[in-house]
């Protein structure tokens, strides 16, 4: 490590890593405090995943949200987080800078406009609170030392009392994201829950695939399932599997291995239609009457996947009741996801245990905190991740 001729040139009371939504949060609450805070981004732009998040718009929180939208290995660690810094707080903070916004379905809030209004918003918080950012700059190491931490980028060495580590997961690498965080926190010997994509589509083998492969583009509302848990919301077949709303949530509770169950018609008992159809019109064959309950390409899929005779009066109950199960309880088994590529978070993470849950700094290194996506807690889809990023940046920010 080079020395700095003048020791207190480089030296900040706090340095962040990351100027995403959870780095610039903390940055701002930090900084009203009084604390001199450098915020240190390896991209030229921040808040990226802000700006493209939300189809440009930013589902920046969600009405609903609460500890039981959040996977950890430790469920109870997020409570303090977000029951001190909650969405109210963060809709207040939007609506102070009046950036229009609406609900779009589900409590998810989105802003009218443009998600870069609410990335400017966080800059203005951080400007009026004398933070200093350095877009571009590539860290080369970090140590620690008596007086805290020193850290070396590319723009040059840098030392700080505290060090808050905002770098998020590997998912969505384009954004440059990467498993940085975790590098650090291996470096101070933390534990870390294995990581995985999550929010992302699924897979299938070749087999799958050519059964399916006239449906790419079908959307249906479906309830989605694996063991205990289920998600209420549309699914859409993909060149590549299965995607839409439903199955980015269940993939985060999804295993390889596991099957998952699909209801391709909630709310419609699919066996009475069919037997109603069955004496009503004799003649139909099983696509037509399937379309009743279907989009027609699915439906078609499903006559020929289930097969039988040609027309639904040559059905017998036992075949009626075999292309019900096909659309009410379609047990699928994918062969993986589609990866980081398109994840919209990370699973897994920074062990809790070794953090503390008021502060987010280590037991066992002081000064050292990690916040945002690169912890092992993950929101549900729909404005819960953001929430977690500006309630884990506010919690250490308060006490940096």
């Amino acid at each position: 490590m080079t020395q700095d001729r003048n020791p207190h040139l480089n030296f900040h009371d706090v340095i962040i890593l990351g100027a995403g939504a959870a780095g610039l949060m903390c940055a701002a609450v930090a900084g009203q405090r009084g604390r001199r805070v450098l915020v240190l981004e390896q991209s030229r732009h921040p808040g990226e995943k802000i700006r493209i998040s939300g189809g440009g718009r930013c589902n920046f929180t969600n009405l609903h949200t609460s500890p039981a939208n959040f996977l950890s290995d430790n469920p109870r660690f997020c409570n303090s987080a977000l029951n001190g810094y909650t969405q109210s707080d963060f809709i207040a903070l939007v609506e102070s800078y009046g950036i229009a916004y609406h609900e779009k379905t589900r409590g998810q809030l989105f802003c009218d406009g443009s998600s870069r209004q609410i990335i400017e918003m966080l800059l203005e918080e951080c400007g009026k609170a004398g933070v200093q950012l350095r877009l571009g700059a590539r860290v080369a190491a970090i140590a620690k030392n008596e007086n805290g931490f020193a850290v070396v980028a590319d723009q040059g060495e840098h030392r700080c009392r505290s060090l808050v580590v905002a770098t998020g997961g590997p998912s969505i690498p384009k954004m440059g994201s990467s498993g940085f965080g975790y590098k650090i926190a291996e470096q101070f010997d933390l534990k870390i829950v294995p990581p995985r994509a999550a929010l992302v589509p699924l897979t299938f083998d070749a087999a799958l695939l050519a059964q399916f492969k006239d449906l790419s583009g079908v959307s249906v509302d479906a309830v989605v399932s694996r063991g205990k848990i289920s998600f209420d919301e549309a699914l859409l077949f993909t060149h590549r599997g299965l995607s839409g709303p439903a199955i980015l949530q269940i993939s985060s509770y999804w295993r390889d291995g596991d099957d998952i169950i699909v209801d391709m018609a909630p709310g419609i008992d699919v066996l009475a239609g069919l037997k109603r159809l069955r004496g009503d019109h004799p003649r139909q064959e099983m696509a037509t009457a399937l379309a009743g309950f279907l989009p027609k390409r699915l439906a078609r899929t499903i006559a020929d996947v289930t097969g039988g005779p040609e027309r639904i009066a040559d059905f017998s109950d036992m075949h009626l009741l075999n292309v019900a199960a096909a659309v009410k309880q379609w047990r699928v088994r994918p062969n993986w996801t589609e990866g980081y590529r398109t994840a919209e978070v990370t699973l897994g993470g920074v062990d809790t245990s070794g953090l503390s849950s008021k502060t987010f700094e280590t037991r066992s290194i002081p000064g050292l905190h990690f916040i945002g996506e690169v912890v092992d807690v993950t929101g549900h889809l729909g404005g819960f991740n953001f929430q977690w990023a500006w309630s884990s940046g506010y919690a250490a920010g308060r006490h940096v």
